[in-house]
């Protein structure tokens, strides 16, 4: 997962609020429900000395943002008077949390997030399509297609003297308006950087616009019936298809990196030796086991580079007043600053991992650490 959407929060002094609620508003009672989790959050965090005038732009946030439909979360985080990031999570967090600290607390955001695959929909018809994109930053685009040949595009019943001719000239509008259609899925793709291209519809309609793509785009093209409306196709089995296709992109992804890792032989496994890699700006991705319960912290100074894992480690690097943080917040403060990735992990999916947490190293070099603490 790349991190630039954290860039003008993690690029910025602070001390920092950050806020995660659930803001549901499905039931008669989530409106007083929801003022009650704030009023709560809005305790904790004066508590911990976060000011009034950053809290009241979260107020104004949560109490005016436009609702979702179903069961969601939100995401704010803010200094000094001012809200400079707000996400919507698709599910409520598991618990609502206040937290006022040096640099904001974004690892459950990154958790929930998830790997934010680009991607493009297309549901093709006789006479062209409709595309939708939505890009690694969650921007949706749209494009209708309407091709250009729109007569005949019936196939008439047996029988007559001009009926083969009918029949082929019926075909001949389909497959160019499946071009045009193509065509236009291809550019699409390209503007957003898609990773998985899902190709629904009519039967012979979707198999011609995907056979039309240029060849770069074929090999990330998932079609599937559903979307179909003569197969009384529901938009919710359309979804699904998407969700799994971008699913195992991710999965892909993970793989990917856990592989790479595990070419390295526990070069950059351990919490020593990636805080020592990102010291030297030597980190691609991250790999972290997701721990809410963690209270493991670092030290940190003005720099994304500057962190360790003690005060006088920072000092020593010419940092005159080092500051303890949570080390995911950390941790995770150092790669955007340092243009690098992460990949969360569930427990089961990395059960040798010293410390939780391990790198993927742009480059090793005979200083490079090797293995970690366990």
């Amino acid at each position: 997962m790349q991190l630039s959407f954290l860039r003008p929060i993690c690029d910025r002094p602070g001390p920092w609020t950050s806020v995660y609620l659930d803001a549901s508003r499905d039931t008669h009672d989530a409106h007083p429900a929801l003022d009650l989790r704030w009023r709560a959050l809005q305790e904790r965090l004066a508590e911990q000395g976060a000011d009034p005038q950053t809290v009241a732009a979260l107020d104004a946030v949560v109490r005016g943002h436009e609702p979702m439909p179903g069961d969601y979360g939100l995401a704010a985080f803010a200094t000094g008077g001012e809200v400079l990031l707000t996400e919507y999570l698709s599910a409520p967090p598991l618990k609502d949390i206040a937290a006022h600290a040096p640099v904001p607390h974004t690892m459950p955001l990154v958790a929930q997030r998830g790997e934010q695959v680009p991607w493009v929909r297309v549901l093709a018809s006789r006479t062209g399509a409709d595309v939708d994109a939505v890009d690694a930053g969650g921007v949706p685009r749209h494009a209708h297609v309407t091709g250009g040949n729109q007569f005949p595009l019936r196939r008439v019943q047996q029988g007559g003297w001009n009926h083969s001719q009918y029949q082929r000239d019926a075909l001949t509008s389909w497959r160019r308006n499946a071009g045009d259609a193509a065509s236009a899925t291809a550019t699409l793709a390209e503007r957003v950087g898609a990773e998985v291209i899902v190709v629904a519809g009519e039967t012979q309609a979707r198999q011609m616009l995907a056979a039309q793509l240029p060849e770069f785009w074929q090999d990330r093209v998932v079609q599937t019936d559903a979307g179909f409306p003569a197969d009384g196709a529901k938009q919710f089995k359309l979804d699904d298809v998407t969700v799994q296709a971008i699913a195992e992109v991710a999965a892909a992804h993970t793989d990917v990196a856990l592989d790479r890792f595990g070419m390295q032989q526990d070069v950059g496994a351990g919490l020593d030796a990636v805080v020592t890699a990102l010291q030297r700006g030597q980190v691609d991705t991250m790999l972290i086991v997701d721990d809410p319960s963690s209270t493991d912290e670092l030290w940190i100074g003005p720099e994304p580079t500057e962190i360790a894992t003690s005060a006088e480690e920072l000092r020593a690097m010419s940092v005159a007043q080092p500051q303890r943080v949570r080390a995911d917040a950390a941790l995770i403060r150092a790669l955007v600053g340092t243009d690098a990735g992460i990949t969360v992990l569930d427990s089961d999916q990395a059960p040798e991992l010293a410390d939780g947490v391990g790198a993927v190293l742009r480059y090793v070099d005979a200083s490079t650490p090797a293995g970690g603490r366990g």
